[in-house]
């Protein structure tokens, strides 16, 4: 019983990803060939063509998944929700306190502020 609900939910996620892939590749060709022409004078694309573009962005935006660099912003939020987690909760107040002066909502980061601890010439 397990191995056929496994085997029909394989068979939908294979389904889901071709036409998830299909539509995507679609808009893709259609706002290419759509907007490049007249506004570049560039070529027309075709489906695969299309596709290609798709994998082209996901390589250069994206990088490729199990290398190094795919993984390395969820080692380091890990690294610090652990030092978060060991943190007592005046440490945790101070931090929040320096990351509010940092950047807060309503201004732009101030550069002068990472170094509070050190006397202004």
């Amino acid at each position: 019983m397990m191995n056929k609900m496994k085997g029909i939910w394989m068979i939908k996620t294979v389904f889901f990803v071709t036409v998830a892939v299909v539509a995507m590749a679609s808009v893709v060709m259609w706002l290419w060939n759509w907007l490049v022409p007249d506004l570049f004078h560039g070529p027309t694309i075709t489906f695969f063509q299309a596709i290609g573009i798709m994998l082209l962005c996901r390589i250069l935006f994206r990088g490729f998944i199990g290398f190094k660099g795919g993984h390395h912003f969820y080692e380091r939020q890990k690294e610090w929700k652990e030092k978060w987690e060991k943190m007592n909760p005046d440490e945790r107040e101070k931090m929040k306190a320096l990351w509010k002066k940092r950047c807060s909502r309503f201004s732009p980061c101030d550069e002068g502020t990472i170094n509070t601890d050190k006397k202004a010439e």
